[in-house]
């Protein structure tokens, strides 16, 4: 399944980055699921209440609770999360597949100038092909 995105929505992610920089930013991703894969249309920017945020993300729990009840409610789907790694790369890190879920979630990890997205199969992270659309 691929994610589809805008050159505009990747742009918002760079800039949420750079924006906590050195602290890792995180948030939610908006969109909606369709036979061949998902697309993202927008993203909830939260506060990364994370003990250590330079180095690890934890979504504001009371922001990640009103997306979900929001997207119940009719609102736009939760399709996944993202965060940045700040001295790293764009890939899953350790830390990252232990809290693998197999939810089957979208993340995107902003690094090193680049969005890559992944999805959480419960064993970790496969790499998911992105294709800008506009």
């Amino acid at each position: 399944m691929n994610v589809e995105v805008t050159s505009e929505l990747i742009a918002r992610l760079h800039a949420e980055s750079l924006r906590a920089h050195p602290e890792e930013c995180c948030g939610i991703l908006l969109g909606t699921r369709e036979n061949d894969g998902e697309r993202i249309a927008g993203v909830i920017p939260a506060a990364n209440v994370a003990a250590e945020p330079a180095r690890h993300f934890e979504i504001d729990p009371r922001v990640l609770l009103a997306a979900h009840r929001a997207a119940r409610q009719g609102g736009p789907q939760v399709i996944g999360y993202y965060h940045s790694h700040p001295t790293g790369d764009p890939v899953p890190s350790a830390t990252d597949c232990e809290h693998s879920t197999g939810d089957l979630r979208v993340w995107a990890i902003i690094a090193d100038g680049q969005v890559a997205f992944w999805r959480d199969t419960g064993k970790g992270f496969a790499a998911v092909t992105s294709r800008i659309v506009e």
